[in-house]
């Protein structure tokens, strides 16, 4: 049963993963990656593992340290709870990107892969994806949305 659950976690993640990247211009794609409630499914997998292990997940999180968190991973609801919570997180974490991507006029062409890299390893896509937003954002003028110079307007326009 914790082999199942350990994979329906992203198997219930997935879709929406498929939509951001393979279908991102549709308007059912925005509305879903408007809503929280996407993470609803791989929040009852997290319920139904942490459950089970939760003396030692509160003991994990009350008083953190590498041993504790060790002991917890170490049993495979521990370990499942985990995956769980960070599927969860990441695809909450991918509709921002997604969301804020549209909004800066992100080529899907160059969201797409991060996406994947953001459901592979969530850091990296994160961070690349900030320093895209930090130059896409200082590329537009403000309340805009256009492309314009840096330093604000330029003397007689």
């Amino acid at each position: 049963m914790t082999g199942a659950l350990f994979e329906a976690s992203f198997v219930l993640a997935a879709p929406f993963w498929l939509l951001m990247i393979f279908m991102p211009g549709r308007a059912v794609t925005a509305r879903v990656a408007a809503s929280p409630l996407t993470v609803l499914p791989v929040l009852a997998v997290y319920l139904a593992m942490a459950l089970p292990v939760l003396p030692e997940l509160w003991t994990a999180v009350s008083s953190p340290d590498i041993d504790t968190f060790r002991d917890l991973t170490a049993l495979a609801n521990g370990a499942g709870a985990v995956w769980a919570q960070v599927i969860a997180w990441d695809l909450l974490l991918g509709q921002w990107m997604f969301l804020e991507g549209r909004r800066l006029g992100i080529s899907p062409y160059a969201m797409g892969p991060l996406l994947v890299l953001t459901i592979l390893l969530s850091p990296f896509g994160l961070l690349l994806f900030l320093a895209l937003r930090a130059v896409r954002a200082r590329g537009t003028r403000p309340g805009s949305g256009l492309p314009g110079r840096a330093g604000g307007a330029v003397a007689g326009r």
